[in-house]
């Protein structure tokens, strides 16, 4: 970054003017267009995907449950859905693994296996491959990004930046050359489904090493502008220590951007403790929407410049109550 239609198949069949062309006759014959939808049996074949995802799916198996022969649900699935069979619940169970990594403590090996894949390498090949992350990083880095929370190509379109989150999917990082603060563009993620959940989200990030940053205050900064932002979004610095222990973190959730708003400034800084590692940056949009981030900065600051850290709201006491039971 710098700086600075229902999908339809159409069946043609002949129609005649009359019986006499039906046996042979020539005369005037033209086509009629029949258009032909699935959409309930499509949904069925959804659903039965969705309730046997740590199943051996097999085609067969589907195509029978919605009363098609095999072949013909093949082509009339790709057809409707837009990608084939075998690719979308590859897509639904990398998904449904996400969801693990974040909100269990399930090991990679058995999440490998319940989702039907050969290896744990097979695995972590085929999640990599959709999330830029392996999957054990994946879990450290990712899983404390939202509080209290839980194709578009997702390949790297900005250098040094890549999209990952819970549902990257859902989500849509490229350059804008219309929208910008200054300069020439900004980086962009735009929602790109239908239906949303309440921790869906996504996220550009970039890591980079903690060593010379060490005992110093930094600050992440940048210029933020959204759109019909549903749920809430804002800039995200984390830093992690060894095996990527998180020590530090702000994700602006107790100062949300939402709704939408113009450019503005934005900035998250930490304390980078002498044991860190590596330090994690980015913008992250949570649900329905648009965000532009433009004109990033990352620097030291002296220590009058106060720290944002992230602490979730607590509703416990300070101290302990009626120990007397009164």
């Amino acid at each position: 970054m710098k700086k600075g239609k229902n999908n339809q198949i159409s069946f043609k069949r002949p129609c005649y003017n009359t019986e006499d062309q039906r046996f042979g006759g020539h005369r005037n014959r033209k086509e009629e267009v029949i258009l032909v939808t699935h959409t309930k049996e499509i949904q069925a074949a959804l659903n039965f995907i969705e309730k046997n995802l740590s199943e051996d799916i097999s085609l067969d198996n589907i195509a029978k449950a919605v009363g098609f022969s095999k072949f013909y649900f093949h082509r009339t699935f790709q057809s409707e859905v837009g990608i084939p069979l075998y690719d979308y619940i590859r897509k639904r169970r990398l998904a449904s693994a996400s969801a693990l990594l974040l909100n269990t403590d399930t090991s990679l090996l058995e999440i490998a296996i319940h989702f039907q894949f050969e290896s744990q390498e097979a695995f972590a090949r085929a999640f990599k491959s959709v999330y830029q992350l392996p999957p054990g990083r994946y879990r450290k880095v990712i899983k404390n990004l939202i509080t209290g929370g839980s194709n578009m190509d997702n390949k790297s379109v900005i250098k040094g930046w890549f999209l990952t989150g819970l549902t990257p999917q859902k989500y849509q990082l490229y350059l804008d050359e219309k929208v910008f603060h200054t300069g020439t563009r900004s980086a962009c993620i735009k929602s790109v489904s239908d239906e949303y959940k309440s921790g869906d989200f996504a996220t550009v990030m970039q890591t980079f090493n903690a060593r010379d940053f060490l005992k110093k205050r930094v600050r992440f900064s940048g210029f933020v502008k959204a759109r019909e932002a549903a749920g809430w979004c804002g800039l995200w610095m984390r830093i992690d220590g060894a095996s990527d222990v998180m020590l530090k973190f702000d994700n602006m959730q107790n100062r949300p951007i939402k709704g939408t708003t113009e450019w503005n400034h934005y900035s998250c800084v930490l304390d980078v403790p002498e044991n860190a590692a590596v330090i994690n940056i980015g913008m992250l949009i949570n649900g329905k929407g648009q965000v532009w981030l433009d004109n990033v900065g990352f620097q030291e600051v002296d220590y009058n410049t106060p720290v944002t850290d992230f602490s979730p709201k607590s509703d416990h006491p300070d101290y302990p109550v009626n120990l007397s039971f009164e």
